[in-house]
């Protein structure tokens, strides 16, 4: 089944999706986070006690979900292929990037659409920079940025990740060896095995839709086509009805759920997380699902992400204002958050290095 053959198909895969997601919120999942693929790799770096931030440490079976979906439905449809060495460090860092620019704006850019359909403000604004960050890496590709070339590998090497994922969901569900929160949003979570199985749906449709947040804004730039972006309307559309209905739609910047409004800070981190998409060929969404149609180079960028949270949260403290020399409080008065910064920069370097690469060989 070609779920990109029309806009109908399309529209209807993101209505879809948006439903699924709509049964997560539901059933337990945090408030205007019925899905946040960044925040779930969180949670789950913390239950693996990768990070000791107490309130996000849950295994989320989501996230074996939305690899073992696509993989399942990647076998079935013949379209699994595993690949690897597109420049699989570059990856990593791009991986940690997009990580650590997510937790600067507080969510993925699936949680910034879900957040707007639920009235947050501040997730307008921090889409702002979400585009910005696109159309800055579609002019890096313009301009000849290109990670390499994948190359096909054995079978077995693409579906490492999936099997690792179910097994550290069984040993999560049998052991006591993960780390659960008792309060915060690691606290708040559907039922495991119907995480599990909204999220195998949710994965498997999702591959065969080629849903991501940024090839969606990029191919609208690159090549004024909307097709991707007609599943983004579609998830939008449905849980702004479900929020609408549950009284969960407030039009406000204030008293949000697990949001903050430094704007210059949810620009510049979901500026950093579109960059790096775009560099990356692909969202957090969409590198989970390439990771499970085989791509171990996505693969490596998930353990891009997996580390970003890890460093975002065990080092984080150390990197907040009252820190910060009063000489440069004095000229900038927001909280200060180097590791987007370094984000930023290091994008803008790796473009100009393998543009520069790729200049020189012609």
């Amino acid at each position: 089944m070609n779920l990109t053959s029309s806009k109908k198909t399309l529209l209807l895969s993101g209505v879809a999706l948006g439903i699924l997601a709509c049964i997560l919120a539901y059933f337990g999942n945090p408030k205007n986070m019925a899905i946040c693929v960044a925040c779930f790799i969180r949670d789950s770096a913390g239950a693996m006690k990768l990070h000791t931030a107490a309130v996000v440490q849950y295994f989320r079976p989501e996230i074996v979900g939305f690899v073992c979906g696509s993989f399942l439905i990647a076998l079935a449809t013949r379209e699994y292929r595993s690949t690897a060495g597109s420049s699989p460090m570059l990856r990593f860092i791009l991986g940690v990037i997009m990580m650590i620019g997510s937790l600067a704006f507080l969510g993925c850019p699936l949680r910034m659409v879900i957040r707007m359909a639920a009235g947050d403000l501040n997730a307008y604004v921090g889409f702002l920079g979400f585009a910005a960050g696109v159309f800055t890496g579609t002019i890096a590709l313009k301009h000849g940025f290109s990670l390499g070339r994948a190359h096909e590998t054995g079978k077995i090497n693409g579906a490492v990740l999936p099997v690792v994922l179910v097994v550290l969901f069984v040993l999560s569900l049998t052991t006591t060896l993960f780390a659960f929160s008792e309060k915060g949003p690691g606290s708040m979570h559907a039922p495991a095995l119907l995480a599990l199985a909204v999220a195998l749906l949710f994965g498997a449709i999702a591959q065969k839709c080629r849903t991501c947040f940024a090839g969606s804004i990029r191919d609208v730039i690159l090549m004024r086509n909307f097709d991707l972006i007609t599943v983004i309307g579609g998830l939008f559309a449905v849980m702004l009805v479900f929020n609408l209905a549950t009284g969960g739609f407030k039009l406000s910047f204030a008293g949000q759920p697990v949001a903050h409004s430094q704007h210059i800070w949810n620009i510049l981190g979901l500026y950093a997380v579109g960059f790096a998409a775009v560099l990356a060929g692909g969202c957090p969404l969409r590198q989970l699902v390439l990771a499970g149609q085989g791509s171990s180079d996505s693969a490596v960028t998930f353990l891009g992400l997996l580390v970003g949270a890890a460093f975002c949260h065990n080092f984080g403290r150390q990197l907040q204002l009252p820190r910060i020399r009063p000489q440069l409080r004095a000229v900038w008065p927001w909280p200060v958050k180097p590791r987007s910064l370094d984000a930023l920069l290091f994008c803008l370097l790796s473009d100009l290095c393998q543009s520069s690469r790729k200049g020189n060989r012609r």
